[in-house]
Order: C-alpha cells, then sequence, then structure tokens
C-alpha cells in the first residue's frame, strides 16, 4: 500500500468508529472526570414476511446487543424524523453528563462545543431531519459501452430530483482520482449541474472513491448514506475493499451500490459489490440497463423514507478488536420479520487524538 494512502487511512480509521462525545461526571470528592463517551448509531430497516416496511414500532420493540451484552437505546427516530432521546442520563447514578456535538452544516464548532453551554440528553439530537446522501458516479472507461455514461446521468438526475425536499446531497465522481462536484447541499440545482458537469475519465480506483467520500460524511452527525453508481471492476485503487467496508460498517453508513447485468461478467467486482452493501446495511442492484433504474431508485428512496435511526451508548466490553452487533424485535407478534443493518464496528483506540494529530 502506498505510504500516502497508508497514512490517510489510519486517520479515516482512526476518526470512524462511531460518533465520540466529550463527557464529564463529578465523584463523591467532587473531582469532575473528564471522560471520551462513544455513541453507536444504527440504521435499521424492518420488513415482514412479505418484504413491506413495517411501520410505527417504538423503542420498546427493539432489542440491542453488542457482543451479546445488552445495550439501552438513547435515541430514536423513524424515516425523516428528528431522533429524540429515549432516557436521559442520572449526575451521581453512575453515568456520565453528556455533551452533544454539532454538525459542520449547522454551523456548530467542529470540536462539540456549545455557546450556549452543554445540552442534555434530553434534547433532540439530529441537527436536520431526512439523511445526508452522497452520491459517487464512476466515470471510468467502463461506464461507456452502449452509451452507459449518458444514461447513467440522466438516471442520476431524475434520482436527485425524486429525494424529499430535507435530505442534503453531495455529488462526486471518480475515476482514477475522486472530484467533487457539488458538495453536501440542500440545493438540487446545484447538484444536477454537478452531475451536468460529468467529464469521461481513464481507470477506475472506487475503493479509493469510496475512502475519501466515507471520511467526508464522517464529519456530519445524523443519517448518512452512500450511493455507488458503478458498472465495472476497480483496476486503480491503493485500498482494498475489505478495508473501506469495514470503515463504513465502523462509520455506520450504508452504502448502496447500484450498477447493471453487465458488471456480473466479473464475479469478483459483483461479489464485492454485493457484500459491501450487505455488511454495511445497504442493498445492491444490478439491473438490465442504465435506462431501466427506476426501480432501484424507488427501493432506495423508500429505504431512506423508512429506517430507524437508533443510537446507544455501549455498557463496558474489554473486546478492543471488532465488536459484533445484533438487533432483534421482541414478542411473538414480530416473529419472521427481517432486520437489516450494519454487522458491527471497531471501537476508537484510546490515544485517537494523538494518532490524529499526527497524520495531519
Amino acid at each position: 500500500m502506498k505510504k500516502g494512502y497508508s497514512l490517510f487511512f489510519a486517520f479515516a480509521a482512526v476518526v470512524g468508529s462511531a460518533l465520540f462525545l466529550a463527557a464529564q461526571q463529578t465523584d463523591p470528592g467532587g473531582l469532575v472526570i473528564h471522560k471520551v463517551v462513544a455513541m453507536v448509531q444504527l440504521n435499521v430497516a424492518v420488513t415482514d414476511r412479505r418484504g413491506r416496511y413495517v411501520t410505527n414500532l417504538k423503542p420498546s420493540d427493539f432489542e440491542i446487543t453488542e457482543d451479546g451484552i445488552p445495550e439501552t437505546i438513547a435515541t430514536f427516530g423513524e424515516g425523516n424524523q428528528a431522533a429524540k432521546a429515549v432516557y436521559k442520563f442520572q449526575p451521581g447514578a453512575g453515568a456520565a453528563q453528556i455533551t452533544l456535538p454539532g454538525s459542520p452544516a449547522d454551523g456548530s464548532p467542529a470540536d462539540g462545543s456549545h455557546a450556549g453551554g452543554s445540552r442534555s440528553l434530553a434534547a433532540p439530537v439530529s441537527p436536520l431531519a431526512g439523511a445526508s446522501v452522497f452520491i459517487l458516479f464512476d466515470t471510468s472507461d467502463y461506464m461507456f459501452p452502449h452509451r452507459g455514461f449518458v444514461y447513467a446521468q440522466d438516471s442520476i438526475a431524475q434520482f436527485v430530483r425524486s429525494l424529499d425536499s430535507p435530505d442534503r446531497i453531495a455529488f462526486y465522481s471518480y475515476s482514477r482520482n475522486l472530484t467533487r462536484a457539488a458538495r453536501l447541499t440542500t440545493n438540487r440545482e446545484a447538484v444536477l449541474e454537478g452531475v451536468r458537469s460529468t467529464i469521461d475519465g481513464d481507470d477506475a480506483a472506487l475503493y479509493d472513491a469510496l475512502l475519501l467520500t466515507l471520511r467526508d460524511a464522517s464529519q456530519y452527525t445524523g443519517r448518512k448514506v452512500i450511493v455507488v453508481f458503478s458498472n465495472g471492476p476497480d483496476d486503480a485503487s491503493a485500498v482494498s475493499p475489505e478495508d473501506v467496508g469495514e470503515l463504513a460498517q465502523s462509520e455506520g453508513i450504508p452504502i448502496y451500490m447500484v450498477s447493471t447485468v453487465e458488471s456480473k461478467l466479473d464475479p469478483v467486482s459483483a461479489a464485492v459489490f454485493s457484500r459491501i452493501s450487505a455488511s454495511t446495511g445497504g442493498e445492491a442492484f444490478f439491473t438490465r440497463s442504465w435506462k431501466d433504474q427506476r426501480q432501484s431508485f424507488a427501493a432506495i428512496q423508500e429505504d431512506l423514507a423508512h429506517l430507524y435511526l437508533i443510537t446507544y451508548y455501549p455498557q463496558p466490553n474489554s473486546n478492543t478488536g471488532w465488536r459484533r452487533i445484533q438487533v432483534t424485535l421482541k414478542g411473538k407478534a414480530f416473529k419472521g420479520y427481517h432486520i437489516r443493518t450494519r454487522s458491527g464496528y471497531r471501537p476508537l483506540p484510546a490515544d485517537f487524538q494523538a494518532n490524529i494529530r499526527a497524520v495531519r
């Protein structure tokens, strides 16, 4: 692996495990103890036996374990609703008083501080309802047979117009390098202009582009998803799909892969597309051509409208490696229902601040 990419991935892995919040607790002697508390965020899709989305579930309907340890839901939201607190910490009862960070999009300082002082967990924590959608478009040589590039541009533009107005969208394109044609915004015209401005490239470095996109997405709170339009193998990346998939799981960002059956001519790429999307809680779609994408768009849009946003603060756990997350529904009434979410994450190292400074 190239040295530059190795350093960058170290930075990405350091900041990518979960959302980490500054916290403090006062002991009986009056000493204020500063801690780092990890908040794990899950995007959860629930469908019934016929594949229909299950709506109006309550926090009490869910059961979450991490490495088999039961967890308590901290915040809960459905669809485009802002997440609401389910419980708050009680000072003096062995729990921490939490300072909630803002998002770069709402003008809050990046370090999580607030001019008006700290907010308790009883306040809503989503800065915006809806999702932050990062669209990643393959402009490599693989997109040009049968006018695939032009049809894909039209399909992406249609997808952008179909998203609900609260959603924020960023549009990136890539071949060997990544181009940020439109930064995260609610301005649909700016995004559509970015789509129209894309030009053809050469080799494809999908996994490098995904890594950079994940880094950008990690700067924002709330629900985030990545939608990738690609039609061929990766032949130019310095990082592996396994590294990118693990980082996406640790960040809690679902990846949706949109492609055509042509990509299945390369079984390795098709398997990677399916594996990355499944492990992060997203989905992979393979349609007959770029002209036939309406079903894929509708499925992704439906997913964004019906995902449950659930967070929790992990119970003490000595495991510093990969932690397995399991989400189930309580009660016989939900038997046979299907839950789709990420499978786990790797916790942030204790010396993450030092590591961040080292790679800047």
